[in-house]
């Protein structure tokens, strides 16, 4: 088995494995740092399919704003630590049915399709590409998307101090 083969095999196990204890968790804490987890697998997977920048995004978006984010937002929370999340089994039936369904679908495509097999080369990186493309062509684009987000920033820290007074 190839090297590339098996990280990528332990990516996607570390992606599975944290993905369905964040949906089986009970206790919210679990699951949150069960979706860094699942968020570090992704941008893994990204890595090794040459999307280098998309993996970097995928670090910083999910997991430097949104996961803290709700994390932050769970444990400053008093109330919400101890809460045990209520799983219900009350449509376990329609959801294997549509499981089924979903992973039959699957199985045909992969099995039926004529996949075109040729040796592959690795990949370069897009980072250098995509860092020419915004400081030469989409120069203009990137400073107004700027500014634009500053006097978003300076708009929300007025109405919130307007709130408060």
């Amino acid at each position: 088995m190839d090297f590339y083969n098996i990280i990528f095999f332990l990516f996607a196990l570390i992606t599975i494995v944290s993905a369905f204890i964040v949906v089986t968790s009970r206790n919210i804490i679990y699951s949150g740092f069960s979706l860094l987890f699942t968020f570090f697998g992704v941008a893994g997977i990204y890595v090794l399919l040459g999307s280098d920048f998309i993996a970097v995004v995928q670090i910083m978006v999910y997991v430097g704003g949104i996961l803290i984010l709700i994390l932050f937002g769970v444990m400053l929370t008093n109330k919400i630590v101890d809460v045990e999340i209520r799983t219900g089994a009350s449509h376990m039936l329609p959801a294997a049915i549509g499981v089924g369904i979903l992973f039959g679908a699957l199985t045909a495509v992969m099995v039926f399709t004529g996949w075109k097999s040729e040796p592959g080369l690795v990949p370069q990186t897009t980072t250098v590409d995509i860092g020419k493309l915004l400081i030469t062509d989409y120069v203009l684009i990137f400073e107004l998307l700027a500014m634009l987000l500053l006097v978003a920033l300076i708009g929300a820290a007025t109405i919130a101090r307007r709130e408060k007074e």
